[in-house]
């Protein structure tokens, strides 16, 4: 197993004034081959958008496209017709497949948006463009990891078309622990509060661990929330 910790501060940086963007792989100019992907996972930015601001119409093809709201609202709408108000704990994916257009605007005059979005390959080119969205909040309240967005058919969660991918969330209580899953390629990310990865020891707020090798069956790493609990996005792709 090999194993890559990335601080919060090591990420790259866009900041419009409007938007600031910590981006942990290579997006619009940034780039470096340390940061190209990690498994099927090529994208995952950390945004906080000022009140009435936001990303106007714009196009993208070939991506399956999660949205994870942590604080404010941001609200969508696509080509194919979808709209969506975005809130903490609804998970959302936009399939952009044969093509669409699409803008996500924070429609709060007070208040910024802070979101995490996620791009991943799908596994099929030239799909029907596609848009779902599901409020996973109680089955996070009840602890433990659950499934936001999976191509494997996990009950409960948005669906992407990436047979080989799954993201797992957690909202953990001081001291909650939970064993990470297995797989070809598992991205950690704290997303809220602090935790503790068996073997890489303590992760702040924006920290992240790329891990490769972990045995999909029988992984016993486990992950620890620190004494303000702690919010994890946990991707597995092969």
């Amino acid at each position: 197993m090999t194993v890559t910790v990335q601080r919060a501060h090591n990420r790259f940086t866009t900041n419009l004034g409007w938007l600031d963007s910590k981006h942990s792989f290579n997006f619009d100019h940034h780039y470096s081959p340390e940061h190209t992907r990690h498994g099927q996972l090529l994208v995952h930015n950390d945004d906080t958008v000022a009140p009435g601001k936001g990303f106007g119409t714009h196009g993208h093809r070939d991506m399956e496209i999660v949205t994870w709201v942590l604080s404010g609202t941001l609200a969508h709408q696509d080509s194919e017709g979808n709209t969506g108000t975005l809130y903490r704990g609804l998970a959302q994916r936009m399939s952009a497949g044969s093509g669409i257009r699409h803008s996500e605007m924070n429609p709060d005059p007070d208040e910024p948006v802070h979101f995490i979005q996620m791009w991943v390959l799908p596994d099929t080119a030239g799909i029907e463009p596609g848009y779902e969205q599901l409020d996973v909040n109680e089955a996070l309240d009840s602890g433990g990891l659950v499934p936001i967005a999976s191509g494997q058919g996990h009950p409960g969660a948005v669906a992407i078309h990436q047979r080989d991918a799954v993201l797992w969330g957690a909202r953990l209580q001081a001291g909650e622990r939970v064993t990470v899953p297995g797989g070809g390629h598992v991205h950690v990310f704290v997303a809220v509060g602090s935790a503790d990865l068996q073997g890489s020891g303590a992760l702040a707020t924006g920290d992240a661990v790329r891990l490769s090798g972990i045995e999909a069956t029988s992984s016993e790493l486990t992950i620890t929330a620190g004494a303000d609990g702690a919010e994890l996005l946990i991707w597995v792709t092969a």
